[in-house]
């Protein structure tokens, strides 16, 4: 696991073989956590803002508890006290992610020890006030405790290895190595990629580095000790002898992209492809009598139409253009289908006319 400034972490797995060869498994991971580090970001530079103007008051008040601004001041220390809480509670969680993070990984490659890089590489030291108190307040120590917890749950050791040079030589050559910008970040500051100028390997400067700190972790096993003072398994000193060899050998078990020659049987695959959530048709309509009336616009209690619906059902319609839509009789039940009106019945009696008995009004 290597330590990045932009990424969190960077990791991934690699095993010693017993000719003592050592190869990458895949090509690892990052854990970025873009958001949390942009929200810690805006609290680190509160906090600093916060902390300038405690002082300042501090000065004008020079110690006298009946100046104006004590009251101001006692209400900023307040505020401070409250970003200090939120900083933290940040922190810890944010620990426990990174360190969950590793040890999962850990556990899906079914390894037997972590190999973290050293922190005291990352010691601020001349580079001003106020870089020095962020570089500090970091949560990389937090994540090495959290993740020897979490590793000792799962019976993985983790080991503190040197962090001279991970990221400058080449991983699989040990030469050093040209660093460019990202491809992908051209504009963005702090992303490089490395380029190897012997053997061409390429790759992001931090993808190397956990390269570089798993192969000088399992070539110097044999020098890992504990600290009396943490109780830590840490390896100290790097030996250049067994640095020669901390290489990572490409890896042959895959095929070649060059070499296209049948394996085994050929999969189908269907010659349309499976259409997009939005354009698979609706499901069938399940299957029943087709003449039921919406829910409301009849009687719950009858279980059937009228005899007469049952009897004629195949009565022909009228008011509804032939050339356009063909109803299938009176679909909805007694007498009528969707806004198509059905012909009277064949058993109605016509009603007496009554103006035959009257005469002419004339």
């Amino acid at each position: 696991m290597d330590w990045g400034l932009n990424t969190l972490l960077s990791a991934g797995a690699a095993r010693l073989h017993d000719d003592g060869r050592i190869t990458a498994l895949g090509s690892g991971g990052q854990f970025r956590a873009a958001g949390v580090l942009a929200k810690q970001h805006r609290l680190r530079s509160l906090s600093e803002h916060l902390h300038a103007k405690s002082d300042h008051y501090q000065r004008l008040t020079g110690g006298n508890e009946q100046h104006a601004l004590t009251a101001r001041h006692t209400v900023l220390s307040d505020e401070i006290r409250h970003v200090c809480d939120r900083r933290s509670h940040l922190n810890d969680a944010l620990a426990w992610a990174a360190a969950r993070w590793t040890v999962d990984q850990a556990i899906t490659a079914s390894a037997t020890v972590i190999y973290v890089e050293d922190l005291r590489s990352m010691e601020a030291k001349g580079m001003g006030r106020t870089m020095n108190t962020r570089l500090s307040q970091q949560v990389r120590g937090q994540i090495v405790a959290h993740m020897r917890h979490l590793a000792a749950e799962a019976g993985i050791a983790v080991v503190t290895v040197p962090a001279r040079d991970t990221s400058k030589h080449c991983p699989q050559c040990l030469t050093p190595l040209r660093h460019r910008k990202a491809p992908d970040r051209p504009t963005t500051p702090g992303w490089k990629w490395a380029l190897c100028p012997s053997c061409r390997w390429q790759g992001d400067r931090d993808n190397g580095a956990w390269r570089r700190i798993a192969a000088r972790g399992l070539t110097h096993q044999t020098k890992t000790v504990t600290d009396r003072a943490s109780g830590a398994m840490v390896i100290r000193t790097v030996v250049d002898k067994l640095e020669a060899g901390a290489v990572v050998t490409p890896s042959t078990d895959k095929t070649s992209r060059n070499d296209r020659s049948k394996t085994g049987p050929t999969r189908h695959r269907a010659t349309r492809p499976t259409p997009r959530r939005r354009r698979t048709p609706s499901p069938a309509r399940p299957s029943g009598p087709a003449g039921k009336r919406p829910e409301g616009h009849a009687h719950t209690g009858r279980t059937r139409l009228p005899r007469a619906a049952h009897r004629y059902q195949g009565v022909t319609t009228i008011s509804t253009p032939t050339n356009r839509h063909q109803p299938r009789g009176a679909a909805l039940g007694a007498g009528f289908h969707l806004h198509a009106h059905a012909t009277p019945p064949r058993w109605t009696i016509p009603l007496p006319d009554t103006t035959s008995d009257m005469g002419s009004l004339s």
